[in-house]
């Protein structure tokens, strides 16, 4: 008789590392980057109004941060691995609706996606503290970024080329990008997530943590720092493809916009080495102050469209240096024992975002043209810029201010 030895990939699962959700992160950034500047496309064809689109997001904004508020509850009840699934699957069918053409299948699938970002966001960052370690955190992020680049960059130039050659295509490619993201989830058996010990009451709610946040100034700003940079690239996102069509440029600039802007990305590790040679302060100040002159004077030039898409592609250079630096004061001053709920209330700036911004740009509208959201964003980036003279500017140094820390040990 032969024994088969069954293979150790078979009897192990695999650790989870840093490269296989750097590639989750990647199928999803396709699903998500192809039908970025398509949404804002299709949905203002049907409704031919800026504000009834603004309108909208707000509905879904609000759907949004209902969503991420039960997610934990929810995980509580169903396991983890089922609710990545649920949410992949919200994904999938978000995409088959849209892919109708109906406008019923359009807005269903803005609120079914809005969901499933939610719930596949807070799932992940859950695996992620479980499986990597802190000093990997650093790369984990930058490796996610640059996993992420291709999708982003290809995705929105490519999502409304397809749209032009057959409308359901690139909501079938989402839709296949979805369903290989899940494929790759459960390959990589990440199962429940890790059980350190057995609890022994029930777990915090992290609304219960609120007091508790707002009492450390710190954290409030960190937190303001990551909404207000969100409310940039929301603007960004929804109007510069709006912006495009109105000012007659055609649908194809906002994808090109949107994708070279995402190629970008490309860049992150440089920025990472300029925030590591200045200090977090300045970054986080240079970031800001610079996107608010790239939205202000785009709002200004509005009767030169071409020059408003070239200076809001110079202030995307800025948001991503932000998306590297602007988080480090809020994960800085987090307690370690209170790391898992403050991340859960950090993680409500995206669902904030876009509740605030499109509810702004749905009272500029009505007493402004479309550059004046432009420049209400502006305004909104100048403040954090003010706020951001608070953090303390040896921020990340090691003692003394000799260095400053690599931001990989301080992630």
């Amino acid at each position: 008789m032969f024994q088969r030895r069954i293979p150790e990939w078979l009897r192990h699962a695999p650790t989870p590392g840093v490269r296989g959700f750097a590639a989750l992160q990647g199928f999803e950034s396709i699903a998500r980057g192809i039908l970025i500047s398509v949404f804002p496309i299709t949905v203002y064809s049907v409704f031919r109004d800026a504000l009834v689109v603004s309108k909208l997001y707000f509905l879904v904004g609000i759907i949004s941060l209902l969503a991420g508020l039960t997610v934990p509850i929810m995980t509580r009840v169903i396991p983890r691995r089922w609710t990545y699934t649920i949410g992949a699957l919200m994904f999938v069918t978000g995409s088959g609706l849209a892919a109708t053409g109906t406008s019923a299948g359009l807005v269903a699938a803005m609120f079914l996606n809005a969901m499933a970002v939610v719930t596949v966001f807070i799932c992940t960052n859950a695996y992620v503290l479980d499986y990597i370690g802190k000093r990997d955190l650093g790369r984990a992020e930058t490796l996610r970024l640059f996993y992420s680049a291709l999708g982003w960059t290809i995705g929105p130039a490519g999502g409304v080329w397809l749209l032009h050659l057959w409308p359901p295509a690139p909501f079938l490619v989402a839709m296949a990008a979805a369903l290989a993201m899940l494929a790759m989830f459960w390959w990589m058996r990440l199962g429940n997530g890790k059980v350190i010990a057995r609890a022994k009451a029930p777990a915090v709610n992290p609304l219960a943590y609120l007091g508790r946040f707002f009492a450390q100034p710190r954290l409030v700003a960190g937190w303001l720092f990551a909404v207000l940079r969100s409310c940039g690239w929301w603007v960004y996102v929804v109007y510069v493809p709006i912006f495009a069509v109105e000012s007659g440029l055609g649908e194809q600039v906002g994808g090109i916009t949107l994708s070279i802007s995402n190629g970008l990305l490309f860049l992150s590790p440089l920025m990472l080495k300029v925030v590591q040679w200045s200090s977090i302060r300045a970054a986080v100040r240079g970031g800001f102050l610079l996107s608010a002159a790239c939205f202000i004077a785009a709002g200004l030039l509005q009767d030169r469209p071409p020059a408003t898409i070239g200076v809001l592609m110079l202030g995307s250079l800025f948001l991503i240096l932000l998306d590297i630096c602007a988080g480090l004061p809020f994960l800085m001053a987090v307690r370690p024992s209170e790391r898992t709920e403050m991340s859960a209330i950090y993680a409500s700036y995206r669902d904030v975002s876009g509740i605030l911004s499109p509810g702004v740009a749905w009272l500029v509208l009505l007493a402004a043209p479309l550059a004046g959201v432009f420049i209400a964003c502006g305004g909104g980036l100048l403040v954090a810029w003010a706020l951001a003279a608070r953090v303390h500017p040896r921020l990340g140094m090691a003692r003394g201010g000799v260095r400053l820390r690599r931001v990989d040990e301080v992630v």
